[in-house]
């Protein structure tokens, strides 16, 4: 049965539930490829490792990329397993859908899928009834985090040889200490994506001589966005200005992603910067001369109509000529 499942998922038809594939697949029912999803035991082990070893053989080494993500799958009821109010990546806001915490082994420009788990939030793991009545195994219940997932994914990848380089996920662990900890405890070269208000420390420190700590309410949640101060050190920094502190000696310059609130000025915004008087003693009527058109920013978003328009734009001219000037 398990061929004729697979089959069905992989074959031609765009509704993969079971009565659909099993009219495709020539079934005289679709009871017996229902029993085999919703009460047959089957041990997935040897297929997972099976596809670990031929993702290796297909994109696997030293060049390699592990790329830690989230996947979402939007649903309009409540019964399916993991179901709940969350952010839906592939909607770009919160909805109703069921998220997944996946790995993916990339080399060039060729993907390949390694792992994919359901996260369970607290909607689900403190409702045993609900989980009894869904069918979630016992080992499956106890709540676990999506880093603690995607360590124990990586893990299971290690154990069958997988060969990577670099671990790569986005600021959706890599505000998680527990989870970068984990990387670098496994000995692991990682690049996760972080806030720029994240708090970091300064200068040569070594993780046993840091000057914070964290709160005992935060370590237990694994934050690092909670720190307190447990003794004299280096100052702490934002993440943003420390990037920006090294710009110079970086390989390339520090890329930010820019505000999706703001926008460019065009050439008829640009014309009213100039037009308008400046409202500050001190900063002078006119534009600097060294400073050029496209300098000229807005510190706000930008309007269409109304006042609040040549105010924003004047704030802008205003700190580009305060900068040229001193």
């Amino acid at each position: 049965m398990c061929p004729l499942y697979v089959a069905g998922l992989i074959g031609p038809g765009e509704r993969k539930s079971i009565q659909p594939m099993a009219e495709r697949l020539g079934l005289p029912s679709h009871d017996a490829l229902h029993h085999f999803i919703a009460a047959g035991a089957w041990d997935a082990g040897p297929l997972e490792a099976a596809l670990l070893r031929e993702a290796d053989r297909l994109v696997g080494g030293r060049g390699a990329f592990l790329i830690v993500d989230d996947t979402a799958l939007p649903k309009k009821g409540m019964c399916s397993v993991g179901v709940a109010p969350q952010f839906a990546s592939a909607l770009g806001k919160t909805a109703n859908c069921q998220t997944l915490v996946s790995l993916t082994l990339a080399r060039g420009e060729v993907p390949v899928p390694i792992a994919l788990r359901l996260f369970l939030p607290e909607e689900w793991t403190g409702d045993a009834a609900r989980l009894e009545k869904a069918g979630v195994p016992g080992d499956r219940r106890a709540p676990r985090s999506k880093p603690e997932m995607a360590l124990a994914e990586i893990d299971r990848a290690v154990a069958t040889g997988v060969r990577f380089g670099p671990v790569l996920a986005d600021a959706g662990y890599g505000t998680s200490a527990a989870f970068r900890a984990g990387l670098s405890e496994r000995g692991l070269r990682w690049a996760v994506g972080i806030p720029r208000i994240l708090k970091s420390l300064s200068g040569q420190c070594r993780r046993g001589d840091s000057p914070w700590r964290q709160s005992p309410q935060a370590e237990r949640a694994g934050s690092t966005l909670a720190l307190r101060r447990s003794g004299p050190g280096r100052g702490d920094v934002a993440a943003g200005d420390l990037a920006a502190r090294h710009e110079g000696a970086a390989l390339g310059p520090v890329r930010r992603r820019p505000d999706p609130g703001c926008r460019r000025p065009g050439a008829a915004d640009r014309r009213q910067a100039r037009a308008a008087p400046s409202r500050r003693d001190g900063l002078g009527r006119g534009r600097a001369s060294g400073v050029r058109r496209d300098e000229v920013l807005p510190l706000q978003p930008a309007r269409r109509h109304g006042s609040q328009d040549l105010r924003g734009h004047h704030q802008g001219a205003r700190a580009c000529e305060q900068v040229t000037n001193n």
